[in-house]
């Protein structure tokens, strides 16, 4: 990962509802939540939650799929490992025994929806 993108992706986060949206998604793994789940839990009015969805959409961090009517967010899981990794690619002085590895998030497989 350039320096650029991980500040783009720093930047994105470095509002508190946005961190609260992306680390909500992170939670809900991969079948992610739809849009009006995500304005409900975080208390959020609809154009404010959309305005905070489209800078975590420009920094990679989120996807979305259409369902239906349904617009279902997911968190981009390889781009947040790639920021971890990115983060602490010169951990310790170099000295990897002293360092934990850097944790990975792999989520279930989405379930299949009928």
């Amino acid at each position: 990962m350039k320096t650029s993108s991980a500040l783009d992706i720093l930047k994105a986060l470095a509002q508190e509802s946005r961190l609260a949206l992306f680390r909500l998604l992170v939670q809900a793994g991969a079948d992610g939540l739809p849009v009006g789940g995500l304005a409900e839990r975080l208390g959020l009015p609809g154009a404010t939650l959309s305005n905070h969805l489209n800078v975590l959409r420009a920094a990679g961090l989120v996807r979305d799929e259409r369902r239906g009517r349904t617009i279902v967010c997911r968190a981009d899981y390889a781009r947040m490992d790639a920021l971890i990794a990115f983060l602490t690619e010169n951990c310790c002085a170099g000295d990897a025994s002293a360092c934990a590895p850097a944790p990975t998030c792999a989520p279930k497989p989405r379930s299949k929806r009928p």
